[in-house]
C-alpha cells in the first residue's frame, strides 16, 4: 500500500496463540472498539494492505481503572463488547485497601530501583513502613514504585543504607499524626499497625 516500506505482521497476528494485554481498555476511541469486537467475534485480521484475513487465536486481558458498568451507561464503551471482555472479570483492590502489602512491594521496588540505580540503599525502616502504609496513595502502586525511586534519587549518601521517615516525600510526612512525630512517636510508629 501507498507509503509502505516494510512488512509489519501487527500485535494481534504477534500475539497468535497468546495473551495479549489491552491495559486501561476504557480509554480506547469507539471506532477501534468496533473494530476489536469484529476481531473478537471471527478471530480474523486483516493486515493493512493485505487483501485476505489471517486467522488469529488470542486470549485478551483488559484492565481499568474506570467503572466500566457506568461507561457503558453513559455510551462510553460499547456494551456488545464489554460482555465479549468481562467473561472473568477479577478486581484488583486499590492499594489503600490492602495496606499489608505495602511492606512487601516498598521493599521489592527499593530493591529493584536501588539496583538499577547502582544506590546501596537495601532496607526502609518500620517508622517509614508504618508512614506508607498510613498513607492514602490515589495513584495506586505505580504512586507507591514512584515514590521508592524519588527516595533514591534525593536521598544522600547513608551510612547506614536504610531509608528513614526523614527521606519521605514531604507529602507523606504530612499524615503522619503529630504524636508519632515526637521521640516516643518512634515508638509507637514501630509497633505492628493492628
Amino acid at each position: 500500500f501507498t507509503g509502505a516500506v516494510a512488512s509489519n505482521q501487527g500485535l494481534l497476528r504477534a500475539a497468535n496463540s497468546g495473551t495479549i494485554l489491552l491495559d486501561e481498555i476504557s480509554e480506547m476511541p469507539l471506532n477501534l472498539q468496533s473494530k476489536l469486537l469484529r476481531v473478537i467475534q471471527e478471530k480474523r485480521v486483516m493486515p493493512i494492505g493485505s487483501s485476505c484475513e489471517v486467522d488469529v487465536d488470542v486470549r485478551i486481558v483488559a484492565t481499568t481503572n474506570r467503572n466500566m458498568f457506568a461507561e457503558v451507561k453513559s455510551g462510553n464503551f460499547r456494551e456488545d463488547l464489554f460482555y465479549r471482555l468481562n467473561v472473568v472479570p477479577i478486581k484488583v483492590p486499590a492499594l489503600k485497601e490492602r495496606r499489608e502489602d505495602i511492606p512487601l512491594l516498598a521493599r521489592h521496588f527499593l530493591r529493584k530501583s536501588a539496583e538499577m540505580a547502582g544506590r546501596q540503599i537495601t532496607e526502609i525502616s518500620e517508622e517509614a513502613i508504618a508512614i506508607l502504609q498510613v498513607y492514602n496513595w490515589p495513584g495506586n502502586v505505580r504512586q507507591l514504585r514512584n515514590v521508592i525511586e524519588w527516595v533514591l534519587i534525593m536521598a544522600p549518601e547513608l551510612s547506614q543504607n536504610i531509608v528513614e521517615v526523614d527521606m519521605l516525600p514531604p507529602e507523606l510526612g504530612a499524615v503522619a499524626p503529630a504524636s508519632l512525630k515526637s521521640e516516643k512517636g518512634n515508638e509507637i510508629m514501630g509497633m505492628a499497625l493492628r
